[in-house]
This record gives structure tokens, C-alpha cells and sequence, in this order.
């Protein structure tokens, strides 16, 4: 008798699988796909560009869905199959539910409150609220602000009976407060002037130590010192706003020249940024910086109506009378957004 040879298998004795059983076995899945998923292939139809392929998987994933929508398997198959990914069973603090949406209470650490006035409508997509007439506009900061309030001044003149006031405090700045104290200026202007609009430029001044949090001295140009500034130009902004009465425009500085100012100026442009977030409905950064100084970087000429005019003063700080029209166009144009009155 031949010995049998170890490495030669025997021959399977189970029952074939043919084409016919693999067929079903396909089937029993697809319909316990469409049954189970249903649901989920109809959204993900829905959600396809337009094509044959969004077109066939709605012709599967429509009835599916329908009928998913009247059989529990699919909640049932959720839950069978969640212990595969268990979700924390968080416990404490912190939960949305019970957030407050109110300022929050002085010394328990709660962040500030996002309100609808954090938000510019046009980033939205919703169309800019309107106010109606346009009577007096406040135009005031440093030096900066001249020629820029002569222009808009002439502008408006015929424009419904605009009255432009023109307010420019020349050499004060918003962190020192011995020639101008800002916070307190911009109470008499609110209260006293109280303008339908106010066009602010100011800070080629500044870079003075300001006292900071528990009274010691920050200096120019770090994260401390930006946070002190623009909490100064924060109260300014919600003082000049009126609780939504007024817009306030305030353009951010162009770069000068000199390096040694480049510094600062990038600073207070980062700190005004930072101060108009939470009232980006009233307030709004006009970002003359990019305009004149694309990439922050100086220049003194640029195309304006195809060519080349020079916009800055001598002095490598201020704009000129030609800068000051292209600054007061940026203005008007916004102007002309905010108040039905301001034509096109």
C-alpha cells in the first residue's frame, strides 16, 4: 500500500459555492444596505454635484430613504453597533447647555459675550441696515485726519445738507493723554456733537508707555502694550457708536518711511483690528494700510484713474491732497452703504 504523501491536501469535501449562491449572497446585502442605510444614501444623493452619478444614486437612495423613514432598523443597527464607538460620559463644567449668552459675572473667569453687534452683516451675506439721513459727520483724529476732512467736508457739502465737523487735534495720541485725553474727548463729541457719523484717523503719534493692568508701565510695541491700546480704542469706539446710532469709520494707517515707525504702526493697526470686534456693525476699519501700502510696504507714488500720482507728504507719514481724495473715496463709498440719503 503507497504511503500517502503529507504535503498533498485532501480534497475539500463541503458544497460548492457557485455563481448563482454568490449572486445571493450580494443581494441579501444590498437589501439590508438599502433597509439599514437607507436614509443616509438618499442625504448623500442630495448632497452630490449634478451628474449621471447624483441622478442614479437618487433613483436608489429616494424609495430607500422612504422606507427608512418608516422602519426602525436603522435605529436599531445604531444602536447594536454603538458600543464600537462609545461616546465619553462627560460629567462637570463647561457645557453648552447651560452657557450664558448675558455678560458674564465680574471674577468667574466666563469669556465675554458674543452679541449680533460682534458681527458686519455684509460677512454674513445679509444686506447692510440702513439709516436714513446722514446730517452731521464728525471728522477728527491727529494730524492725519487733514486734508482727508477738507475733502469729505467738500464732498458732502451738496450731498442732502451734510454738516461736516472737522475736529483735528494735531501731535495728541490715544496713549498719552497730557495734550488729548481720547476717552474723555470722545464722551464730548458723542454728547455734545453727537454725529450721525464719525470718520476717525488717528495714531502716527503714538508708541508713549501707558500703564497697564495693576499699574505697571508697558512700552511700545509688544502684545502687553497693543492690549492696552486697544482697549482704549475700544471705549472710544463704543462711546462714538452711541449704542448704535452711528457708524464710525476708522481707517487703519498707511506705513511710513521709516522702519522705526513701520513698528508702531503695524501695532496700533493689529490693536484697532482687535478693539472693533465687538461692535463690527457700527464700527468699521476702513483698511486704507493696503491701499497705500500694499504688503506694508512704503511707496510713494501709485495708479490712481490709470496714473501714476504721488500720495504721500514729504515727510514719508502724512497723504497728501491727491491721497486725501483717494482716502475720502473709500469713505464715501461706505457712506453711501450705511445712509439712504448719501447718493451715488
Amino acid at each position: 500500500m503507497t504511503k500517502k504523501d503529507p504535503y498533498i491536501l485532501d480534497r475539500p469535501t463541503a458544497r460548492r459555492l457557485r455563481a448563482r449562491d454568490a449572486l445571493l449572497c450580494v443581494g441579501i446585502a444590498v437589501v439590508l444596505l438599502v433597509l439599514l442605510e437607507g436614509p443616509s444614501i438618499r442625504n448623500t444623493g442630495r448632497e452630490m454635484s449634478p451628474g449621471i452619478e447624483r441622478t442614479v444614486v437618487r433613483a436608489v437612495g429616494e424609495p430607500a430613504g422612504w422606507l427608512g423613514d418608516r422602519l426602525p432598523l436603522a435605529d436599531a443597527a445604531d444602536s447594536m453597533t454603538g458600543w464600537l464607538s462609545p461616546d465619553d460620559k462627560l460629567t462637570g463644567p463647561g457645557g453648552f447647555e447651560n452657557a450664558s449668552v448675558t455678560a458674564p459675572e465680574p471674577g468667574t473667569g466666563a469669556p465675554a459675550p458674543i452679541t449680533p453687534d460682534h458681527f458686519d452683516p455684509a460677512a454674513l451675506g445679509a444686506k447692510t441696515v440702513q439709516l436714513s439721513k446722514l446730517s452731521k459727520l464728525l471728522v477728527t483724529g491727529d494730524s492725519m485726519s487733514q486734508p482727508l476732512d477738507a475733502e469729505l467736508a467738500r464732498r458732502l457739502a451738496d450731498a442732502g445738507g451734510v454738516q461736516t465737523v472737522r475736529d483735528a487735534h494735531l501731535g495728541t495720541a490715544i496713549s498719552q493723554t497730557d495734550l488729548v485725553d481720547w476717552g474723555k474727548l470722545a464722551v464730548r463729541h458723542a454728547t455734545q456733537v453727537r454725529p450721525d457719523a464719525v470718520v476717525m484717523f488717528l495714531g502716527a503719534n503714538d508708541a508713549y508707555p501707558m500703564p497697564g493692568p495693576g499699574g505697571k508701565t508697558v512700552n511700545c510695541c509688544g502684545a502687553d502694550w497693543a492690549a492696552v491700546y486697544a482697549a482704549r480704542a475700544r471705549r472710544m469706539m463704543d462711546t462714538y457708536r452711541r449704542g448704535g446710532a452711528a457708524r464710525v469709520y476708522w481707517l487703519t494707517l498707511p506705513y511710513p518711511r521709516g522702519a522705526a515707525r513701520q513698528k508702531v504702526v503695524r501695532t496700533v493697526n493689529a490693536a484697532i483690528t482687535v478693539a472693533a470686534q465687538p461692535y463690527r456693525t457700527h464700527v468699521h476699519l476702513l483698511d486704507t494700510a493696503n491701499v497705500f501700502t500694499p504688503g506694508q510696504r512704503f511707496r510713494t507714488a501709485m495708479t490712481v484713474n490709470g496714473k501714476a500720482t504721488i500720495v504721500r507728504h514729504p515727510d514719508g507719514i502724512h497723504l497728501n491732497a491727491a491721497g486725501a481724495r483717494v482716502a475720502a473715496e473709500l469713505v464715501t463709498a461706505r457712506l453711501r452703504a450705511d445712509f439712504k440719503s448719501i447718493g451715488g
